[in-house]
């Protein structure tokens, strides 16, 4: 192993998302962290996990099973000068808080002429794949990227659930963190951070040549494995990961069609009017002359989502799908 590798060790997404939760609490009196069962039971998905014997009933906080009420008081929070992280189990109860965030925490700041910024985390999970079926299941993420007033983020690599909680609560507007289900097992190794996370521009994940695959989230290990089996085939796929979903970096998006001159946008969300059709548009408003063929677009299908897992399976964008996509554009 060189000497740049020394520091790497092996870890899991759930547990980079603790570490990043446990070091922001350590390091500012004013962050704590409240939601359902992120106490005792140590959270759904177990990300908080030994915090509230680490820091205490005070600073990690049960709350009861309203999301509306515990965002709120959030937001109130924030207003007071506190630096809190809310946690909503899933996403699709995210919707019992959506007059909190859209109507009260993306709209104060302006509302207020600049004197009510309202410094709240919100970490939510995402997405499909773990036979939850249609009430804990589906990607939303595209309805609050519509949000003026919002950051929205989407790690998906362990260096990201690692480190993008601190530029988070460092951002003066409110920031959603979502958080997909499928990645919370995975592993691998994970090295000291080279400079902060950049929460303003995308990353691209594989350099390429005769397309670009644009995603995010629980899509990019498909997107890469994609990549890999299409190198296979002589064709060699950039690999875009958007990071933040509002705001979109679009320049990112049109240097690598400028590069591949062909697109496929994978995303878990319904294809109508999803965060995939702003892509494609954006690629057409800004990119429009450098393409050599129609944009692909690779989604989930336009029904609620099954329990059954073949039925799962079937609905989700699968690497098939993805490969699939990638050789109508260039073929």
């Amino acid at each position: 192993m060189g000497r740049g590798r020394t520091d790497e060790r092996k870890t899991t997404y759930r547990e980079a998302l603790r570490e990043a939760l446990s070091e922001a609490m350590r390091s500012d009196d004013r962050v704590f962290l409240m939601g359902e069962d992120v106490g005792r039971y140590g959270g759904c998905f177990g990300v908080s996990l030994g915090l509230l014997e680490e820091f205490g009933p005070e600073r990690v906080r049960d709350t009861p099973l309203s999301e509306s009420a515990f965002v709120g008081a959030g937001i109130g929070a924030a207003l007071a000068g506190m630096r809190p992280i809310v946690e909503i189990m899933t996403v699709n109860f995210s919707l019992l808080a959506l007059d909190q965030i859209l109507n009260n925490a993306a709209t104060l700041l302006h509302m207020s002429g600049g004197q009510l910024p309202v410094p709240l985390v919100i970490r939510m999970t995402t997405g499909a794949g773990r036979q939850l079926a249609a009430q804990h299941s589906h990607s939303l993420e595209g309805w609050y990227a519509h949000i003026p007033g919002v950051r929205v983020v989407a790690p998906a690599t362990l260096e990201d659930a690692r480190h993008m909680l601190a530029p988070a609560l460092a951002d003066p507007d409110p920031v959603l963190i979502f958080e997909h289900g499928v990645l919370y097992n995975a592993s691998g190794e994970l090295g000291p951070p080279v400079a902060p996370v950049d929460l303003d521009h995308a990353a691209v994940r594989r350099t390429g040549t005769d397309i670009s695959l644009i995603t995010y989230g629980g899509s990019l290990p498909k997107a890469l494995t994609a990549a890999d089996e299409l190198a296979v085939e002589g064709i060699s796929a950039e690999v875009v990961d958007l990071r933040t979903l509002r705001p979109l970096d679009h320049e990112t998006i049109a240097v690598s069609i400028a590069r591949t001159h062909r697109a496929v946008v994978i995303d878990e969300a319904w294809r109508t009017g999803s965060l995939a059709a702003e892509v494609s548009a954006r690629i057409a408003e800004d990119s429009f002359y450098e393409l050599d063929a129609p944009v692909e677009r690779v989604c989930s299908a336009e029904c609620p989502m099954p329990y059954a897992r073949r039925l799962e399976e079937a609905a989700l964008p699968q690497v098939a799908d993805i490969v699939s996509a990638a050789h109508r554009a260039v073929d």
